[in-house]
């Protein structure tokens, strides 16, 4: 009989890797049952069965986590009855911690494996909690070199399998010369994030505009519906619209001709950095969301590839930081500076370089069967 694995993923990243991950278990057994809930990438290689959420799965913040509290209650009951019900051999759990963290916990009662894949950053904001995690999780998959040894030193066993953007960016890289009036704009992934962020990006690109006349700017929109929120923000924010072109499903495209950009805090990024735009981050939530954040995150900087160079590579400006007239000067160091360009650049080919080769996702894939092979 086909041995079951049941996913759970939460947000569009998450979809993005849970996807290959799936296809590469598919590639090495495909007897497999791949079921779950995730996103729309996930649910093609799934099938019929797995259940696309990402829409309402995907908020950002405490304040509006518990806005939604009730239906976040209902989902984490329809998941552990769904995953009691299709008795899967192993649960694998990708990112998105304040929802995965504590189905594993309830999910250890039950005699089946239970693998994490893209570990929660709690090495950020409360690294206590990784010796309670053992007692929850049978292996844990990581994707920075740098939580393998945190995670094994609490006993829980960890493999770093490599970051699954190397293999899915690498296979749309494009070799163009960057356009020198064109600033890539990423706002985020989230509606509110969108929200928060694209009217500061809108004045940024004003300030510049003064400066630079003849600068165009590119808007990465993640979905249509983030199309058609970003363009009733131009529509109401600027009078400007020729200097703004909105493009959908293009995030790295815009990444690779644009001459600099601004990045939200999130995955994006990292993909910034593999593709070797210049760029600031910009990070902008509700003030609740904001000080209790600040209350438990321990880590010097937001942005991962700052993380991982443990410096800051990329400027940020975050909250009360975000306002258009530093986030100008920024840029324009960025863009005028050939130096500062050639610095940052540099870094990020270190940071790329430290996340491993291509191949993360058949890592994770044989280290899952492996692990479905042992006895509990």
């Amino acid at each position: 009989m086909a041995k079951t694995i049941y996913f759970v993923a939460g947000e569009v990243s998450a979809d993005n890797h849970g996807a290959g991950l799936m296809r590469a278990l598919r590639n090495l057994n495909p007897d497999l049952r791949l079921i779950g809930r995730g996103g729309p990438q996930m649910a093609a290689v799934g099938g019929g069965q797995f259940i696309n959420w990402i829409d309402k799965s995907s908020v950002l913040g405490l304040w509006e986590v518990i806005k939604q509290y009730g239906y976040f209650r209902k989902q984490f009951h329809a998941t552990l009855h769904e995953i009691e019900r299709s008795n899967p051999e192993a649960v694998v759990l990708i990112d998105y911690p304040g929802f995965n963290l504590r189905l594993a916990r309830a999910l250890r009662k039950q005699s089946r494996k239970i693998i994490y894949y893209i570990s929660p950053q709690v090495w950020a904001w409360n690294r206590g909690r990784i010796k309670q995690m053992a007692g929850w999780i049978d292996l844990m998959l990581c994707i920075f070199p740098f939580e393998a040894g945190l995670y094994n030193q609490s006993g829980l066993r960890t493999i770093f399998v490599g970051h699954p953007m190397i293999e899915r960016l690498r296979g749309i890289k494009i070799d163009l010369p960057r356009n020198p009036n064109l600033i890539g704009l990423f706002p985020g992934s989230r509606l509110r994030e969108v929200r928060k962020i694209f009217p500061i990006l809108i004045e940024t690109a004003g300030e510049l505009v003064r400066q630079k006349p003849n600068l165009q700017f590119e808007i990465a929109a993640a979905s249509l519906e983030l199309k058609r929120e970003i363009e009733l923000l131009l529509n109401r924010h600027s009078s400007n619209r020729g200097s703004f072109e909105v493009k959908t499903g293009e995030t790295c495209a815009i990444m690779q001709r644009a001459f600099a950009g601004i990045v939200a805090s999130g995955s994006a990024t990292l993909e910034a950095a593999y593709f070797r735009l210049p760029f600031v981050l910009i990070y902008k939530v509700s003030w609740i969301t904001y000080l209790a954040g600040r209350l438990v995150v321990k880590v010097k900087y937001l942005g991962m590839p700052n993380v991982l160079a443990d410096g800051e590579v990329v400027p940020e400006f975050i909250q009360h930081q975000a306002r258009p007239k530093q986030l100008a000067a920024a840029i324009l160091r960025l863009t005028d500076d050939a130096s500062t360009r050639r610095r940052m650049l540099s870094q990020f080919d270190a940071i790329i370089d430290s996340l491993g080769e291509s191949g993360a996702s058949e890592r994770a894939a044989r280290a899952i069967i492996e692990e479905l092979s042992l006895k509990s």
